[in-house]
């Protein structure tokens, strides 16, 4: 007998939440059971290990995230629009899965040492691998500068990116989409006044 799939997606954003705040390592399965109000026994039912809920709160952000990337790389799109493009889907999965996001800046590294996690350093050089050839396809084009180092500019722009989960709240003040302008206007545009 399965559960629900609406009680397993609200246990595993419970458990998303617990390791995002106090680390996989850190985390118990009785605590994800204390904060899904319910016996450590009872999360058994549901998931075989801790490890497999964190596997599948990952798999289930990294699949999302690449459904939606593989969308924008397929479009066509110049350059700068694909960039944009991916910026405002990159905020949108914050905006979604900030605790897997949370996590996933926190604990991939470590993890893609384990065969479980594997996975994990894949997505990684196909991301890498994705915005490195759209930078390169804009210094090409001249869309963007041709004194760009690109692997600076990627790396600028994935931690910049991706360490916003770490503050964004989705009731926030802001819109994804909001932040993503902001953002997209920074990077593309400068802060300082045009005169």
């Amino acid at each position: 007998m399965t559960a629900a799939p609406e009680r397993r997606e609200a246990l595993l954003a419970t458990a998303a939440e617990v390791f995002a705040a106090q680390g996989y390592r850190a985390t118990t399965v009785r605590k994800i059971a204390d904060e899904a109000g319910m016996l450590a026994g009872s999360l058994y039912y549901h998931f075989d290990s801790k490890e497999s809920m964190l596997d599948e709160i990952l798999t289930g952000f990294l699949n999302e995230l690449w459904a939606r990337y593989d969308a924008v790389l397929a479009a066509g799109l110049a350059p700068r629009p694909t960039i944009e493009a991916l910026v405002t889907e990159s905020f949108r999965e914050i905006d979604r899965h900030r605790a897997a996001v949370a996590i996933y800046q926190k604990e991939a590294r470590q993890l893609q040492t384990q065969p479980r996690f594997a996975h994990l350093a894949d997505s990684q050089a196909r991301f890498e691998k994705a915005w490195l050839h759209t930078l390169e396809r804009g210094v090409a084009d001249r869309s963007f500068r041709a004194d760009l180092d690109v692997r600076v500019t990627y790396r600028f722009l994935r931690d910049t990116i991706w360490v916003a989960a770490s503050w964004y709240r989705p009731d926030g003040q802001h819109s994804a989409e909001e932040i993503a302008r902001q953002y997209l206007s920074m990077v593309l545009e400068g802060i300082t006044r045009r005169a």
